[in-house]
């Protein structure tokens, strides 16, 4: 029983910091500004997305060639906005703040992927600069 106790606590409280990290990684990623060409591509003119444009976002992400850097980190943001959306439809229908919270995370969730976009948009770019040849 005691270890049953202890294992849901650790769970608990891997979850929390699990949290915590990829709400900062959002909130980081909320302070750039996106590119005209990821904004142009995503359709996202500000710092603010609709949670509902995660998905085709992340396929635009996986479009790009691959950054070793950010991989971790989309993929736990994925798993975040998985989490938030299993909350916002199951209990968040029955806590209209919740629901609202959920939706502005979802949507922090959707800018993230639109800033990792523009990054590997920007990773293309210099790596397609520096194989062309200087004397075109």
């Amino acid at each position: 029983m005691i270890a049953a106790l202890i294992f849901v606590l650790s769970l608990v409280a891997l979850l929390q910091f699990f949290v915590f990290y990829c709400r900062s990684m959002i909130a980081t990623s909320r302070k750039q500004m996106l590119s005209l060409q990821a904004r142009d591509v995503t359709g996202i003119s500000e710092a603010a997305a609709r949670g509902d444009e995660f998905d085709r976002i992340l396929e635009l992400v996986q479009l790009c060639p691959e950054l070793r850097t950010d991989r971790n980190d989309i993929r736990a943001v994925h798993l975040y906005y998985g989490l938030l959306s299993f909350l916002r439809a199951t209990v968040a229908q029955l806590l209209p703040d919740l629901n609202a919270w959920t939706e502005r995370e979802r949507g922090g969730c959707a800018y993230f992927a639109a800033v990792a976009l523009d990054r590997r948009i920007a990773f293309s770019r210099n790596l397609m600069a520096e194989q062309m040849p200087e004397n075109l």
